[in-house]
């Protein structure tokens, strides 16, 4: 009796959960309270490359419609020059971020997203141009730039400050 009744109740509660997704709200059993702070996602805008794909895919419609032998290679060349502006126009849309949780760190990077915990990160360096967060064991550092991805730093400064104080991560000013 008492497993059927925890089926009956398991059941009702994932039909309930799923009208209720349907409408907007949080499931019945929700872990997160509306009192507990989510995760800041700071998003920035990726511009320079996506140019400069543009670029390549104009030079080489260029070089192609400026060839001598006009029936060698043009599929080829008109392929190239639309794989170049979709791919332009997937590097545009597909907006970088910079998500600050409580003790970790998340960015996108080569189509999958990256975390760092913040017993990892040896140093936050902030800028007016750039915030930099380099790993403790690697060289590698995270870089998120004004110019290149439009992120506003000065908010992601702030953020991040807080996150340090917060995680005994140090931090430095340029």
């Amino acid at each position: 009796m008492a497993r059927s009744w925890e089926r009956m109740v398991q059941r009702n509660t994932q039909q309930i959960n799923k009208q209720r997704k349907k409408q907007g709200k949080d499931s019945i059993y929700a872990t997160t309270s509306s009192s507990v702070k989510k995760s800041d996602i700071f998003k920035g805008r990726n511009i320079v490359f996506p140019f400069v794909l543009v670029l390549l895919g104009i030079m080489f419609w260029v070089v192609g419609s400026i060839d001598q032998n006009k029936g060698s290679g043009i599929l080829a060349n008109w392929l190239g020059v639309v794989l170049y502006f979709l791919l332009a126009a997937l590097m545009y849309f597909r907006r970088p971020y910079l998500k600050v949780d409580k003790t970790k760190l998340s960015t996108i990077k080569f189509s999958r997203e990256r975390s760092w915990a913040a017993a990892d990160i040896e140093m936050i360096t902030l800028s007016r141009s750039a915030v930099s967060i380099k790993y403790k064991n690697k060289r590698s550092r995270w870089v998120f730039s004004r110019f290149f991805n439009r992120y506003d730093t000065v908010a992601i400064g702030e953020r991040l400050e807080a996150f340090a104080k917060h995680n005994n991560v140090a931090v430095e000013h340029e």
